[in-house]
């Protein structure tokens, strides 16, 4: 089997591994996760779809990571 194709497949049982996540901000790191390895898969295969989708996704993932981690200001 191709690296390419190992790659595919981790990314595959790894974004089916988020949804067992129960934590929120744990379910953003396994997607980001998920996400980078794709990135990886579309390099190798040369599809700039795959690669810019997962990009997005990575982004979004982790900005959403951080910003659930800022303290919220308490209302009074």
């Amino acid at each position: 089997m191709a690296l390419s194709e190992w790659i595919g497949w981790t990314a595959t049982a790894v974004f089916a591994a988020s949804y067992l996540a129960r934590d929120p901000r744990q379910l953003r790191l396994v997607q980001a996760a998920a996400a980078v390895l794709w990135i990886g898969y579309g390099v190798l295969k040369g599809a700039a779809p795959v690669i810019g989708a997962n990009a997005a996704v990575a982004a979004i993932a982790l900005i959403s990571f951080w910003r659930s981690r800022a303290p919220r200001p308490q209302s009074k």
